[in-house]
């Protein structure tokens, strides 16, 4: 995506730019604004129009979704290449974007939040390798995460417990849970009594599995004999629920020189000194590779011992959670059944209680 604008179209004047991102990049000719407006009008019934337009290094492509704020009608406009509509964002998403920028057109929290938006449209793909990495490094995620683990929560309850307990601005609150919501982690619903409430039903973490290559070419017979052995007696008393916890595992990842270590060793065995180069070189860090079995060296040759795979999974662990905080009257009856059927729907259509997916 190359621009995001925000127009208000005025009855008698026509088309007004409110706001552009990036601030340096030139407004796009009335005429298409005007063109726009003619689209909207003859397809209502589309919540999304797309044109393009002659552009002097080629046509442009524009999205655009109308939307209704305090009784006028505004364009939330997206500029970009060559790529399909339901490949730069989903209609409901932008929705949710369009609205939260026009709830604050007049404030001055505006120029960050469409900065802050253009980013998430710009960064709109499924979570995945350093996506996944930066979704664990952004401390009010993991934060909101961390809150979701405990079961359903009203979105006004949320902003609360950030704001308060964890010194979070809120302002962007329907931003950041966008990432949540496009990787079906969580839904949200409205139950009688409590409005906007959002519900966890995919958790996503990290945890340690075999190397998929066990490095059974070129490596003498002794050395590899021991690492299969050394391999196959830690992961058979493996407990990932203590790696989870303790979010040893994140922390790892989200070390760029630790995660390019991991990429480097998935490939194949390294020498000490490349390694050593990898790692910038922080040879106290090799050590607790060592010691924590990330790593296995022998012979000045260093071998993956244990890869670190995100996993995304159902949170059946929720129900004993919920029980306790309906007894204690934390959350509705409403919101407890729902919460409950929504993990229960999940267990019907997979038919199994191990139901998880490697990242």
């Amino acid at each position: 995506m190359e621009q995001l604008i925000i127009v208000h179209w005025n009855k008698s004047t026509g088309p007004i730019i409110l706001r552009s991102y990036p601030p340096e990049k030139s407004f796009p000719p009335k005429e298409l604004f005007l063109k726009i407006w003619a689209q909207h009008e003859l397809n209502k019934d589309k919540s999304i129009i797309e044109i393009e337009h002659p552009h002097e290094n080629g046509d442009e492509h524009y999205i655009s979704m109308i939307q209704e704020h305090e009784g006028e009608n505004y364009f939330v406009v997206l500029v970009y290449g060559h790529s399909k509509a339901q490949d730069i964002i989903s209609p409901d998403i932008l929705a949710v974007i369009g609205k939260n920028l026009l709830d604050l057109i007049n404030t001055n929290k505006i120029n960050r939040a469409i900065s802050e938006a253009f980013t998430t449209i710009k960064n709109y793909s499924k979570l995945e390798g350093e996506d996944l990495i930066n979704f664990f490094h952004d401390k009010m995620k993991s934060t909101i995460l961390h809150i979701l683990r405990e079961g359903v929560i009203s979105k006004t309850n949320l902003m609360e417990i950030l704001r308060s307990d964890y010194g979070f601005s809120t302002v962007n609150i329907d931003l950041l849970l966008i990432s949540f919501i496009r990787e079906n982690i969580i839904i949200k619903k409205h139950v009688p009594g409590s409005k906007d409430c959002y519900f966890l039903i995919k958790d996503l973490t990290c945890v340690r599995i075999p190397p998929k290559d066990l490095y059974e070419k070129d490596v003498e017979e002794k050395i590899l004999k021991k690492y299969v052995k050394d391999v196959a007696r830690y992961f058979s008393q493996y407990d990932c629920t203590q790696d989870i916890e303790r979010k040893a595992l994140v922390n790892f990842l989200i070390d760029n020189e630790v995660y390019n270590l991991i990429l480097a060793l998935r490939k194949g065995n390294l020498t000490v000194n490349e390694c050593l180069n990898i790692l910038k070189p922080k040879e106290e860090l090799f050590d607790e590779l060592l010691e924590k079995k990330l790593i296995f060296e022998a012979k000045g040759m260093v071998y993956l011992f244990s890869d670190i795979r995100f996993i995304k999974f159902t949170p059946y662990y929720l129900v004993k959670k919920l029980s306790s905080r309906y007894k204690k009257q934390e959350i509705s009856l409403n919101q407890y059944l729902t919460h409950l059927n929504l993990l229960i729907e999940t267990l019907r259509d997979h038919g199994a209680h191990l139901n998880y997916l490697v990242i």
